[in-house]
């Protein structure tokens, strides 16, 4: 293996500090990483911008041999999952009802903040339609396998299926993506990486896609914690910092006897056993505890729906109800039609009861954070469900579970790798706090992510 080869799978903010040493070009690292993606045989890319990613690159380079970098990531290369707008290049949404849609005027907010820290963006990543699946199947453009799969194909997580396995597979060192239901975490977890959804607001999603209006998020998935601080920097606008780890002694951690462990497999369960025992040795303060809000949250789903559901019809209803409809992946169209199902007492209901549940989230955590397994099983096969469209939705709904809560209660998370499980595949622990102790979180997970690494 080059240097080159070696140096590129490295995680992107020491990718940044190898560019700046000079120790490569970005110029050489945006054509490593275009012949790795033109040799890629699984859909993973929808589309590759390789001249935006060259002038990037040559920009780069001249900045960083005047010695005069834009930031850390100057020259880092990074992909976006194809909700993003990028000028000139069409938003497909996963959609085969997008292919002949306008292009972007312009980038949207936070591609426009990454090139202004001097990232070289490589192109748009595969995804599920609208972003409605926590699996990542895609019948339109191909469902990209998980890189870990051994056997027969396996999902990669959704929706941001191709951010996941970009990073996975060593396309690129991080990729962007948007968490509506698990949409960033799902795909970090299955596919072995990190991935940070953060607390609602926090990152701007001016010239994104959206799903749901009240519960999109953006973030990134990528090789490491200090990535994910690093990104998260620069997608608000400011310079990416020198992570600062949060020490683990003394550090409460609740870990919910509610609802997350249902029907987890055992290999996960042994995996989040293990990491706890090492967070504990760290100097971790375990609580194993109900939580009352997972209860609520699902109690007020089964009885009013889903406010994703509810937005998604908003955004979809036109499309879906049309003869264009037809076109629409049937299970896509099966998660939008719940919302048609919910009257307007059942979304206020939710609206009113999320506002309570997120404060009483925060009451009841103080400056604990949770941890439980971000999925309760590895990733499943392709094919069964692919067949069986039946199945395809009990393990949607069974793969969303434990993200969903978050989501609902606005909780900042990270998922992080903790091992395997059956068939070898990546499983992975998630970090959650209240609403806007984003910071706090991260730094956390930067000590977490390194005991577990050891």
């Amino acid at each position: 293996m080059s240097d080159l080869e070696t140096l590129a799978r490295l995680p992107a903010t020491e990718i940044g500090a190898a560019l700046g040493r000079r120790e490569i070009r970005a110029s050489d690292l945006a054509e490593h990483c275009l012949a790795r993606i033109a040799a890629q045989t699984e859909p993973v890319f929808l589309c590759v911008t390789a001249d935006r990613a060259r002038a990037e690159a040559r920009a780069a380079d001249a900045r960083l041999d005047a010695g005069r970098p834009l930031s850390p990531l100057d020259g880092v290369p990074v992909a976006w999952k194809d909700l993003f707008d990028l000028a000139g290049e069409v938003t497909t949404a996963g959609s085969d009802t997008r292919r002949a849609a306008a292009p972007a005027v312009r980038d949207c907010r936070v591609a426009e903040r990454l090139t202004q820290a001097g990232m070289v963006s490589m192109g748009k990543l595969n995804m599920t339609e609208f972003a409605y699946s926590g699996l990542g199947l895609n019948p339109h453009f191909g469902t990209p396998a998980n890189p870990h799969g051994r056997d027969e194909p396996r999902v990669p997580g959704g929706s941001s299926s191709g951010s996941g396995v970009a990073v996975a597979a060593d396309l690129v060192p991080c990729a962007m993506g948007t968490d509506t239901g698990g949409s960033i975490r799902i795909p970090a977890a299955l596919n072995g990486i990190f991935g940070y959804k953060p607390s609602s607001g926090r990152i701007p999603d001016a010239g994104v896609f959206p799903l749901s209006r009240t519960l999109d998020t953006v973030g990134p998935l990528a090789r490491s914690v200090p990535d994910l601080v690093a990104l998260d920097a620069a997608l608000r606008g400011g310079a990416p910092v020198a992570p600062r780890p949060a020490g683990l002694r003394g550090q409460r951690i609740v870990v919910p006897e509610t609802i997350v462990f249902d029907d987890i497999e055992p290999e996960v369960a042994e995996a989040f056993e293990a990491a706890l025992a090492a967070l504990e040795t760290a100097g971790a303060l375990i609580d194993r505890a109900p939580f009352a809000p997972f209860a609520l949250s699902a109690s007020l789903a089964a009885q009013h729906g889903s406010l994703a559901a509810a937005d998604a019809y908003a955004e979809h209803r036109t499309l879906v109800e049309s003869e264009a409809g037809a076109r629409v992946d049937p299970r896509v169209t099966d998660r939008i039609m719940g919302g048609a199902q919910m009257s307007a007492f059942d979304v206020i209901t939710l609206q009113r009861a999320r506002k309570r549940l997120v404060a009483q989230t925060a009451d009841v955590l103080d400056d604990a954070l949770l941890a439980f397994p971000t999925v309760p099983h590895v990733a499943p096969e392709i094919a069964p469900l692919d067949a069986d469209r039946a199945l395809f939705h009990r393990v949607n709904l069974l793969t969303l579970r434990n993200t969903m809560l978050g989501n609902f209660l606005d909780m900042p998370g990270v998922a992080m790798p903790m091992g395997t499980g059956a068939a070898g595949l990546p499983v992975s622990l998630l970090l959650s706090a209240p609403r806007g102790r984003d910071a706090a979180l991260l730094a956390t997970a930067l000590a977490a992510a390194d005991t577990l690494a050891r």
